[in-house]
């Protein structure tokens, strides 16, 4: 059986396919969200500075959470 070229991840609880080497930026730039937002991958916050080295793993979690304003 040939080995998969993409992973399953859920990113805001939504299915996506990402290439076996994605990392959290991968996901970011998948989705398309805009700063300012938070990333926690498995409930686990990742700052900034590391997304691009955050390697992914199949079945992992990601939230891209935005600040809500007002009051």
């Amino acid at each position: 059986m040939p080995e998969s070229t993409t992973i399953k991840v859920l990113i805001n609880q939504v299915p996506h396919e990402l290439p076996v080497n994605a990392t959290l930026a991968d996901a970011v730039q998948c989705v398309g969200i805009t700063p300012p937002f938070a990333a926690a991958v498995n409930l686990q916050f990742v700052p900034k500075t590391q997304y691009a080295s955050h390697a992914l793993q199949p079945h992992d979690q990601i939230e891209l959470i935005a600040p809500i304003t007002g009051g």
